[in-house]
């Protein structure tokens, strides 16, 4: 099987198989976002799928996690979402969840009944990109979706049944709307309700230049010291039921795991000796990202 590079998981598919359902990202619009560019988004032909998914059955049948990429295999028509969960859970005996990148106008979409399909069949996690609550940082940066159409997305599949996982930026807010960026940002996912919340820090490499002078001439993205107290503002604000809270994404200077609201104080006195000495408790800077 040949890849079709770059290729992209969460960090909690760092052991699944990742099969290539679709190639790119059906929005592929996100200023903040260099994943996909060089793709041209579409829907692999389903016999290049079956292909690559018996010669993995067949060289990995202890397989028990499938991670389906690129960007946004729930783009796909549901009845060849259908047909590709059968096939795969057809072919590996031991095969106990499938799990997908999810775009919030590809949920919004579908109707009740596809999705409740959909997660009948065998579909688990969705991870959903929240990125920010705030509607003026969700426009500048070209989410493609509002914060209520986010929300509706979001709670859509948590009523199909589907476990969501949703990611959150630090820092896209820049310096200037960081206070506004997470308390909207905590607002939402408190509304929402999902059952993983991450935050990743925003880490844009060589564009990063071009990304702050598309923002406007006064934005600047925060310093070590504002991306832990946006981490603050998120622990102390979020409030959900049973939600696990992870920073445990490689961009990140702080790794962080509990669940909200039980370990709140505990992950908000690790934050606090963070900010105190963060020479002790932070990632260095050439670690990030690997």
């Amino acid at each position: 099987m040949d890849y079709d590079m770059p290729l992209y998981r969460p960090p909690s598919e760092a052991y699944s198989l990742i099969l290539q359902a679709t190639l790119g990202c059906s929005h592929n619009r996100c200023m903040f976002c260099g994943m996909y560019k060089m793709k041209q988004f579409r829907v692999r032909k389903h016999e290049d799928f079956e292909k690559d998914a018996l010669e993995c059955a067949r060289l990995a049948p202890q397989t028990t996690r499938i991670f389906l990429a690129d960007g946004d295999a729930m783009a796909i028509r549901t009845e060849r979402i259908l047909k590709i969960l059968k096939l795969l859970y057809d072919n590996f005996p031991k095969l106990e969840r499938v799990t997908s990148y999810a775009n919030p106008s590809n949920l919004l979409i579908k109707s009740m009944d596809d999705l409740r399909a959909i997660r009948a069949a065998g579909m688990d996690i969705l991870y959903l990109g929240v990125e920010s609550g705030n509607d003026e940082v969700l426009a500048r940066v070209d989410k493609g979706a509002t914060r209520a159409e986010i929300l509706d997305a979001g709670r859509k599949a948590l009523d199909a049944g589907f476990p969501v996982s949703v990611t959150v930026l630090l820092g896209l807010g820049g310096r200037e709307m960081s206070e506004a960026h997470i308390a909207d940002t905590a607002s939402l996912c408190s509304e929402m309700n999902p059952t993983y919340v991450s935050a990743l820090t925003l880490m844009l490499g060589p564009f990063e230049e071009y990304f702050c002078k598309s923002m406007g001439p006064d934005f600047a993205l925060p310093d070590k010291a504002g991306v832990l107290r946006e981490v603050r503002g998120l622990v102390e604000n979020l409030n959900t039921t049973d939600c696990v809270f992870r920073t445990n994404h490689a961009s990140n200077y702080l790794p962080l795991k509990g669940v909200l609201s039980s370990d709140r104080d505990k992950l908000l006195g690790v934050i606090d000796r963070a900010l105190e000495n963060p020479e002790r408790y932070l990632r260095p800077e050439f670690l990030r990202a690997l």
